[in-house]
């Protein structure tokens, strides 16, 4: 046997060994997201258009699975509440337990007397007039509810009459949406406001759903790679042995 044979010999085992250890990373990569997905995360249709444009009527969302005291203020959250309806409602927080709550003075929601910037709103003055919130404190442990959508939602501004100034209690949150999962023109993250984050306690962090994809996107690169590795190996080491006999035929 040649050395050329050799190399090429000890070229391929070492391809094969790295394509194998490939696939089987990707596999892990693959499979893990999925399944760190599947018990992190809950998928959920929003039926209306309440919470437009952030979200739109019939959008398939992916919800964190928290405990309702991680809620921070802008959070857009999934929660049930028997008085508002017995389906799961999607929501934005705007306000927490001690919060003072008004809108709007100059066209802009205000909380504990500090003007919120609304950048999510599709108009941003005539939506924010059009809530009319007189002032109200935030109950502890509840929290204070509004659709983006604000002429159309069905939110704390009907309920104040209600009990508790048209407030939710934290245990009645179930999720935290991270992002639109579907139709795809609309797929994305959904962003943390700033207008929220100069206020005591901030914003929350966002979820893991990016590292999700991230090992989710590169496992499946890995496993095509690695599987790839073969078939595009034996065509090479075909193409060699037909050039190493046609030279050797020449030479003959």
């Amino acid at each position: 046997m040649s050395r050329t044979q050799r190399t090429n010999e000890g070229r391929g085992r070492l391809g094969s060994v790295l394509s194998g250890i490939a696939v089987a990373l990707g596999c892990v990569l693959f499979l893990g997201g999925f399944v760190w997905g599947a018990i992190l995360y809950q998928p959920y249709t929003v039926p209306t258009g309440s919470m437009a444009p952030t979200i739109g009527s019939g959008d398939r969302v992916l919800a964190q699975r928290i405990d309702g005291d991680e809620v921070r203020r802008g959070d857009v959250v999934v929660f049930e509440q028997s008085t508002w309806g017995d389906l799961p409602m999607v929501k934005r927080v705007v306000g927490i337990g001690g919060d003072r709550i008004a809108c709007c003075e100059n066209g802009k929601l205000t909380v504990n007397g500090e003007d919120v910037a609304e950048p999510y709103l599709l108009d941003q003055g005539e939506a924010a007039v059009a809530t009319r919130i007189p002032a109200t404190t935030v109950p502890k442990g509840r929290l204070f509810l509004l659709g983006d959508e604000r002429s159309g939602s069905l939110d704390s501004t009907a309920h104040l009459t209600d009990g508790e100034n048209g407030t939710v209690s934290r245990k009645a949150v179930k999720a935290r949406v991270d992002a639109v999962a579907w139709p795809m023109d609309r797929f994305g993250m959904i962003e943390r406001p700033d207008g929220f984050a100069a206020l005591p306690g901030g914003t929350s962090e966002p979820g893991p759903l990016r590292l999700m994809v991230i090992a989710v996107v590169a496992g499946m690169v890995l496993v095509l790679g690695g599987a790839a590795y073969g078939p595009v190996a034996r065509r090479a080491g075909r193409r060699r042995a037909d050039s190493g006999a046609q030279e050797t035929a020449g030479v003959g």
